[in-house]
């Protein structure tokens, strides 16, 4: 199907009703980029994703084995120590099940094009969604390294620390832990 573009006069727009068109999700900040750049299994899976943002239905079906086997083998070789996390693996694991869910359909021969849409979707979601919560870490861990204060012990507004004797908001406990580590 042809259509005019009536925001440019003289252009054409090509729209394929058979093609499942997402948006782009999230991606990796630089830094996160950066470390997981060294660790294949997850640049395949990056690589190999870009084909399921505009795919018709057949091909989605078609590279459904072939991605659910790159993200079991990315899942399974986790090599940045930070992502070790069990949040992380869950989120691993259900990324992984959706493929295979995906794998799945392409044996069913009464698989509706709407269902393949919805799953290619969801799949598509949870990378995005995984991409997030690796994108969280590097940017909870940039913030906890750019904070300079030591939380351990209590300071004034001055900065000086806080006279641990005469301050009624902490247990006798904590008091004790204070002066020891001032010795």
């Amino acid at each position: 199907m042809v259509k005019e573009n009536s925001d440019v006069k003289d252009s054409l727009v090509v729209v394929n009703p058979d093609r499942i068109m997402n948006h782009l999700g999230e991606t990796l900040i630089p830094r996160a980029k950066e470390d997981l750049s060294k660790w294949k299994e997850y640049e395949d899976v990056d690589e190999f994703m870009l084909k399921f943002y505009s795919v018709s239905s057949l091909e989605a079906l078609s590279n459904a084995q072939e991605l659910a086997d790159l993200v079991k083998l990315m899942k399974d070789s986790i090599r940045v120590d930070k992502l070790k996390e069990l949040n992380v693996e869950a989120r691993f694991n259900v990324l992984y099940n959706e493929t295979l869910r995906l794998a799945d359909m392409a044996t069913i021969s009464s698989i509706k094009k709407e269902e393949v849409k919805e799953e290619v979707g969801k799949i598509l979601e949870l990378y995005s969604a995984l991409n997030s919560k690796i994108n969280t870490i590097y940017k909870t861990e940039d913030v906890q390294n750019s904070i300079e204060i030591d939380t351990d012990f209590p300071n004034n507004v001055d900065g000086q620390q806080a006279d641990i004797e005469h301050n009624s908001g902490y247990s006798q406990m904590e008091k004790n832990r204070f002066k020891k580590r001032e010795n």
